[in-house]
């Protein structure tokens, strides 16, 4: 049976990687998204060579809708046929008070947790719709469920994030397409050194803190 393919927005690391590694492992031929091309090289090189799958590296920043589209547009005709998005992509700057963060730290948020992943949804399931196949997981953060201090804008993104998923659902109930959101809690990663703007040793004092408050 011809493998099936997935397409990973945010594949170069943390759960994005995560995933790719696991689809590969089960034999999946993946799609692998990010704006770094040489950590998508690296993957790609790696798990061809591990597991026999087949690896295509489409690099580009989601919140570029024109790049974004015109990437996948560039997708050759075999690779079009994608069974899975997971709209992985996805950062948090910052733990600033909502009365004193930046407006522009904000934007970048807003573009790539909720745009982004609106856009990724609105160029692959389409396809899938007429095909009469796929699912789409969009990774999502407990965050979305409670705001915690200092995230009150990237949990307004992950509560955003849930109600999208949801949304989605209901809009594809008379089709065979499944959506499922996934919400991670505390998870060490590169994200949290993102959330704390390159300083990896607050970000390891984060994670070791006794804490409930989200990591992802």
């Amino acid at each position: 049976m011809e493998a099936k393919i997935v397409f990973i927005t945010g594949a170069s690391s943390g759960i994005g990687e995560g995933c790719a590694r696991k689809f590969a492992k089960e034999g999946w031929n993946l799609i692998l998204n990010a704006r770094t091309v040489s950590k998508l090289e690296e993957l790609k090189a790696e798990l061809e060579k591990m597991y026999g799958v087949r690896v295509y590296i489409l690099p580009f920043d989601v919140r570029d809708r024109k790049q974004a589209a015109a990437a996948l547009e560039s997708l050759p005709e075999e690779w079009k046929a994608i069974d899975v998005l997971v709209n992985n992509a996805g950062l948090v700057i910052g733990v600033d008070k909502e009365f004193e963060g930046s407006l522009d730290e904000w934007d970048i948020m807003i573009d790539t947790n909720i745009r982004g992943l609106l856009a990724m949804t609105r160029m692959v399931v389409p396809g899938m719709v007429e095909r009469g196949r796929g699912h789409v997981v969009n990774i999502g953060s407990i965050a979305g469920d409670a705001a915690y201090p200092g995230g009150s804008v990237y949990c307004a993104t992950k509560a955003a994030v849930k109600a999208l998923s949801d949304g989605l659902r209901i809009d594809l109930v008379d089709t065979p397409l499944r959506v499922t959101n996934i919400k991670p809690g505390m998870v060490e990663t590169n994200f949290t050194v993102v959330r704390y703007r390159g300083d990896k040793e607050a970000a390891d004092n984060f994670l070791q803190r006794d804490s409930s408050v989200d990591g992802r």
